[in-house]
Parts: C-alpha cells; structure tokens; sequence
C-alpha cells in the first residue's frame, strides 16, 4: 500500500483524510504544528501511522521536516492540506510551506493541493507579495497561487500527477458549524486523487470538486503566470522546484 504524507492532519479535513488512508491499509505520516497539537494524533499513531512536526510558518522547520522525510521510507503521495483562513500566517501556510516541500521533496508520485472556490476571487499577481506574513494575507490570493503551482508541477513533472481540490465549505473548525457542503465529499476526492487506480485518479493538472473535474480561474493555466510565481517563489525562498 501506499505511503502518504498529509500535512495539517490533527483536525477537520487533514485528520478525515488521514483516518480513512489508515483505515485503508496505507502508511500514513500524520503532521502536527508543535508537540502540543500532535498530542491530538495519538490514536492514529497507535494504530501505526508516523508523524512529523513544525510549524509551517517556519521556513527552517519545513526544510527540516522535508529533510526527516527524504531520510525515511519514500513517499507515494502527499496531501497538501494544512491551511489558514486569515492572518499573517496565510501566504507562509497556504502557499509557501507547500511550495518548498514540493521542491525538495523529489519523490512522491503524486500531489493533490488543497484549493477553495474562494480561488476565483484571487488576483493572479505574485508581484508585492508579503511571502513572509508580516501582514494579513489575502485567503482568496493565497488559494489561486497554490492551485496555480499545482498546475505548474503537472507541466513541469509530467510524469507526477499533480491536482487541486476544491473540498467545498464544509463545517470544519476552520469552515464553522453553519458550512453547508458535507463533511465526508470534502476529503473523499483528495484520497482517491492520493491512491485511486481508476484513469481518472491519474490524470493530472486538474480542478476537482467531489469527484467531478471544474475549469479554475483562467490565470491557473497560464504558462506565464505559473512561470511568474514560481519565480517569485523561487526568488524569496532561495529555492527553485
């Protein structure tokens, strides 16, 4: 079976998705911020999944989880899922811990990044950037950024099926109680995107929502824009994909 990390997994969709991997039969790496929130992954861990820890809002913890991963077991897959709604943490969490971990992570054979409808409302301009969280970021930019680098890794890694998921407003800590989409679609797709072996599960470059391929935002597949983010990204990281 397949080992799979998925990044923010101590809650809501992360944790749904880590659970139902290891139900599974699959190897599972759990990720917590600090000891503290991993404390939460204790079950999971009983039951034999790994786990690694760092606060992603940290470039120097991401480079070390990404260096404890390349020296373990390969990775099938990894589930970009760890995000933040709002805050100085929302570039650094939503699109630059994902960004650097796919740079130096050379070897899962699949990525599935987590989008947001909110993406459509993103202005595709990496230029004036706060990358490192000195102010509130915009959650809607920091969403049409990641699912651009999804896209941009299907170009560029061809052979490594690359998506973004849409998982819906689903009633998450982060969602709230009132969210109207279901709980249970939100992470069935990123799971079988992660292991499926239907020739949907590995087609790459897409925009899924439960399970059905949408267009994204028009700037998502525009080679120049891809080209201009991940410049900038490679620029403020000191790290090229």
């Amino acid at each position: 079976m397949s080992r799979i990390l998925v990044t923010g997994s101590t809650d809501g969709l992360g944790r749904a998705t880590a659970e139902t991997l290891l139900s599974a039969g699959h190897r599972v790496v759990l990720h917590a911020r600090n000891p503290e929130r991993a404390t939460a992954l204790r079950p999971l861990l009983d039951r034999g999944a790994d786990a690694v820890t760092g606060d992603f809002t940290d470039r120097d913890a991401v480079r070390r989880i990404a260096a404890e991963l390349n020296d373990a077991d390969p990775l099938d897959a990894v589930v970009h899922n760890a995000g933040v709604w709002r805050g100085p943490a929302v570039m650094p969490v939503n699109v630059v811990a994902p960004y650097l971990l796919t740079a130096l992570l050379p070897t899962p054979r699949r990525l599935v990044y987590l989008s947001s409808g909110s993406h459509f409302g993103g202005h595709p301009t990496p230029e004036g950037v706060d990358w490192r969280g000195r102010s509130a970021g915009s959650y809607a930019d920091s969403k049409l950024f990641v699912t651009t680098l999804a896209a941009a890794v299907a170009r560029l890694r061809p052979g490594v099926p690359s998506n973004a998921v849409d998982p819906g407003w689903v009633p998450t800590r982060m969602g709230g109680p009132g969210a109207p989409d279901d709980l249970e679609l939100g992470h069935r797709t990123q799971e079988w995107l992660a292991t499926g072996d239907e020739p949907g599960a590995l087609t790459t470059g897409g925009y899924w929502y439960h399970g059905e391929l949408r267009p994204p935002h028009p700037a998502v597949h525009d080679e120049a824009f891809q080209d201009r983010l991940l410049a900038a990204l490679a620029a403020e990281t000191g790290t090229a994909l």
